[in-house]
């Protein structure tokens, strides 16, 4: 633990920049050795640092990855042809230019779908900054800039690859966090995304309980599905929402919330990834946070807890800044890990703060 928290000193030192990663560490454990003796709380790089480049593109990883993060996120579609890609949904419509370079393959709805696309067509196109569709604004003006749109979709194979390679070069131990995005839509398009994910999954050997990998989804059945029917091993975590989002048939929310849905998924799965206001509801009188039922239940239960997601740009109400909600997440509520655009200024904390 000494070490780790010498090796972040040194990333708060120069100022957060990527080769902090690079540095060799004196003594005789390496620095992946001493990120392995301080993992109760993990910082959890949300789509890559994508409070600063595009989410889900091969440079916005690398840059997670410099910063310290302890995971990358993959959310993970499906191509027309089978291919596991990197993005965060079925829909390509907002984040990339297919309306520009395919502006006769939308469906009925009006979206573009990555189901509807060979891999080599994804390939072509560009991607950019999220932007809204009615209006092609940026939903974070600050962030960077759509113009420079010189970004392409990666699959999850070229990613666990970059992952990997910056791991045996640099010592470290990153994982890797893949979503399965939407098994029933893919499942109504002819393809077992579950299936295909665990397959690469497994290639890569993130196949057992010691894996530095998790596997999540907000599917309910289907993640039951991939412990007891394709008999993973691996770490798995049920990603939580709410119903009125629009829950997966079989999953009900509300449930999942509840302390028999808790001992429910303690059976199947080794964590949660709740929305952040499931767990805090706010501050107390004393500035301290609110835990919710949920949240002490999952913890009496022994289960991780990864909450998502933590925006320097978007904090919640409660939380004037973001050094107030990672004291709430981290000090307070003692919370295993979190899911953050920013994964630079959660490391730095957690330097500063190495007891929390």
């Amino acid at each position: 633990m000494l070490i780790r928290k010498m090796i972040k000193s040194t990333l708060l030192a120069i100022g957060g920049l990527a080769v902090a990663s690079l540095m060799p560490v004196t003594g005789a454990m390496n620095s992946a050795d001493a990120q392995a003796l301080d993992q109760e709380m993990v910082v959890i790089a949300h789509r890559g640092a994508s409070g600063y480049l595009p989410e889900h593109t091969l440079p916005a990883k690398a840059l997670a990855y410099g910063m310290g993060a302890d995971f990358i996120e993959q959310d993970v579609v499906l191509s027309k042809d089978g291919v596991p890609v990197v993005l965060h949904d079925i829909h390509i419509d907002t984040t990339t230019d297919v309306a520009e370079k395919f502006p006769d393959r939308k469906r009925e709805d009006g979206r573009y779908y990555a189901i509807d696309f060979t891999l080599a067509e994804l390939k072509t196109l560009n991607v950019t900054e999220r932007f809204k569709a009615d209006t092609g604004k940026q939903v974070y003006a600050d962030r960077f800039p759509a113009e420079f749109a010189i970004f392409k979709i990666p699959t999850l194979e070229e990613e666990i690859k970059l992952i990997r390679g910056l791991n045996h070069s640099t010592g470290r131990n990153v994982g890797i966090y893949p979503e399965i995005k939407d098994p029933a839509f893919h499942r109504a398009e002819g393809q077992d995304i579950a299936k295909t994910v665990i397959a690469v999954m497994e290639k890569w050997g993130y196949n057992n309980p010691d894996s530095h990998a998790f596997v999540q989804c907000f599917d309910w059945s289907e993640t039951k599905r991939i412990r007891q029917e394709l008999n993973y091993q691996g770490k798995l975590v049920q990603l939580i929402g709410e119903n009125r989002w629009g829950a997966p048939e079989g999953t009900d929310y509300d449930y999942l919330k509840s302390d028999d849905g808790i001992t429910d998924m303690a059976s199947v799965v080794d964590g949660i990834g709740p929305w952040l206001p499931q767990v805090i509801e706010g501050l107390s009188e004393n500035g301290t946070a609110i835990m919710t039922p949920t949240l002490i239940a999952a913890q009496r239960a022994q289960l991780k807890v990864h909450p998502y997601t933590l925006r320097a740009d978007q904090l919640p109400k409660w939380a004037g800044d973001m050094q107030i909600a990672l004291k709430a997440i981290f000090d307070d509520a003692g919370i295993d890990g979190i899911f953050t655009d920013f994964p630079d200024q959660v490391v730095q904390y957690l330097a500063r703060n190495p007891d929390a």
